[in-house]
């Protein structure tokens, strides 16, 4: 929400001034967190608030090694040409993390650019961190997740080929690779799988593959998305997976005419959901 709340009004001043509005990003994270959002997630959302431009800086050994006076001066300044600079009041920056709003705003006059700092954004009076959003995602808070992203929990990843068993019995799948992002827990959940900009009402699964298809439950995490009404052909594509509700926790399926039935059930569940 912080984060949407600052490029939005980035967004707002580079356009009054007739000039571009820049982020300035890092990759892999600093702190070798998981990702919230994997970089190409991160840069479409950057994109639908209307940023001109993402400047993607690999976060390296050589690069941490930069004083912060001297990423102001010679990244922000010399090569962007940063005329404002809007940070978050707990921005950190530079060898050590040392650099800090105080440091940005002595070196504003000398560097002339102006800057605009803002209040950290609570709700109900604890601060917004990726950190707490991705605890709230991985223990099935998804609703207090959606507060403090200001959007609902999606997963962005790419269609891969799977076993088409699914398929074979009359619920076509669509695997998802998702791109090492934060997954809810395993279970089934009523979602909308946005596809080149277009939402359909779907219903997916997260899980191990069950016992019926691999004669043991295996260790890795599956995400199946059937999307209602779709013949498409989309392996190779990405596609973004919105949750609305959970329906189920994840059950042992011991025979394919279970399955078929069981699939049955939750895709009337999730549209029950969705039409509501």
């Amino acid at each position: 929400l912080g984060h949407r709340f600052t490029l939005k009004a980035a967004v707002k001043r580079a356009q009054a001034i007739n000039g571009r509005s820049v982020v300035v990003t890092f990759y892999p994270h600093p702190q070798k967190e998981q990702s919230l959002y994997s970089l190409q997630h991160r840069l479409r959302l950057i994109a639908e608030i209307g940023i001109d431009a993402c400047i993607v800086i690999k976060f390296s050994t050589a690069f941490a090694q930069i004083g912060a006076e001297d990423f102001v001066k010679k990244i922000l300044v010399r090569k962007i040409g940063a005329r404002f600079i809007y940070v978050g009041k707990n921005f950190r920056f530079g060898r050590y993390a040392k650099g800090d709003c105080g440091l940005l705003k002595s070196l504003s006059g000398e560097c002339d650019y102006g800057l605009k700092v803002f209040k950290v954004i609570k709700i109900n009076h604890r601060l917004i961190s990726s950190s707490r959003i991705r605890k709230l995602i991985t223990k099935g808070k998804l609703a207090t997740a959606q507060k403090l992203l200001s959007r609902p929990v999606t997963v962005l990843g790419t269609v891969i080929k799977g076993i088409s068993l699914a398929g074979k019995i009359g619920f076509p799948t669509a695997n998802i690779n998702p791109h090492h992002e934060i997954l809810p827990p395993s279970g089934v959940y009523a979602v909308k799988a946005i596809f080149q900009g277009k939402a359909f009402d779907a219903v997916c699964n997260i899980g191990r593959k069950p016992t019926v298809l691999l004669g043991r439950n295996s260790a890795e995490k599956h995400v199946e998305v059937y999307i209602f009404n779709f013949t498409k052909n989309i392996y190779g594509e990405d596609l973004e997976v919105q949750f609305v509700k959970k329906i189920r926790a994840e059950k042992r399926i011991p025979a394919l005419t279970y399955l078929a039935s069981q699939i049955a059930k939750d895709v009337k569940k999730a549209k029950n959901i969705l039409s509501s």
